[in-house]
């Protein structure tokens, strides 16, 4: 069974930094691109970042320069370093991956077929 479980989502002030981490079970994890995404309320789901099985990156503009994306093999596990955290980074943030491995997802939700429940992150002015 697919499974994805994020955590480290909190309140944070302006400028301040939080590390997400998403656990994913073996299956899904080694030739997957791995990606974040958030929402806001009242918002639609936007791509954050994402990182392929070679471990290159892709970011979305609004957070390139202030958020790192990683993954370690050994945990099966996905990092989003945030850093520099503005009150508009305030989202649900979610981890996903796509339908199968080798895929080149691509950063429209639509390419991801696995998510996880997500972690809220709030920043405060």
């Amino acid at each position: 069974q697919v499974q994805l479980v994020e955590s480290g989502g909190g309140l944070v002030q302006a400028g301040g930094s939080l590390r997400l981490s998403c656990a994913a079970s073996g299956s899904i994890f080694r030739y997957h691109t791995m990606a974040w995404f958030r929402q806001a309320p009242g918002k639609e789901r936007e791509f954050v970042a994402a990182v392929d099985w070679k471990a290159l990156s892709t970011y979305s503009a609004d957070v390139k320069g202030r958020f790192a994306i990683s993954r370690d093999s050994a945990k099966n596990t996905v990092y989003l370093q945030m850093n520099s955290l503005k009150p508009e980074d305030t989202a649900r943030y979610y981890c996903a991956a796509p339908g199968s491995g080798f895929d080149s997802p691509g950063t429209s939700s639509y390419g991801y077929q696995h998510w996880g429940q997500g972690t809220q992150v709030t920043v405060s002015s």
